[in-house]
């Protein structure tokens, strides 16, 4: 924090020795070091709660973002939902228009066994 070099704060004490004298320097330096733990203690209350604050604003972004992502792609769903409705409709007026009947396949579980010749009807 402070860049002292070992001479300078030998300085330092041989001044405060002189000034205060050897019976008042012990509580002087008690005093001291109480205020520079109470900075110490002060200063990483506020970098802990700092760094809380932008956490808390980054997961507040985080889901945010994800909220976003999710409404975009149900929209997406919902228009891919609707465009294939609708093309299903088309198919089904073109199918109704032609004449032609619906068939109902049911699902099958194994392979399939019919072949198409090509005449429009399945043989077994």
């Amino acid at each position: 924090m402070f860049d002292f070099s070992l001479g300078e704060m030998l300085v330092v004490a041989l001044v405060a020795l002189v000034v205060l004298g050897p019976e008042r320097l012990p509580k002087a330096a008690r005093f001291a070091g109480l205020w520079v733990r109470r900075a110490r203690a002060q200063w990483h209350s506020v970098r802990t709660e700092l760094e809380q604050e932008l956490a808390s604003e980054e997961l507040k972004r985080s889901l945010q973002e994800g909220r976003q992502v999710l409404v975009d792609t149900r929209s997406q769903l919902q228009d891919s939902l609707h465009d294939a409705h609708s093309h299903l409709q088309e198919l089904s007026e073109h199918t109704g228009e032609a004449g032609i009947e619906h068939m109902h396949v049911p699902a099958s579980t194994g392979p399939a066994t019919r072949t198409d010749t090509g005449t429009g009807k399945y043989d077994d």
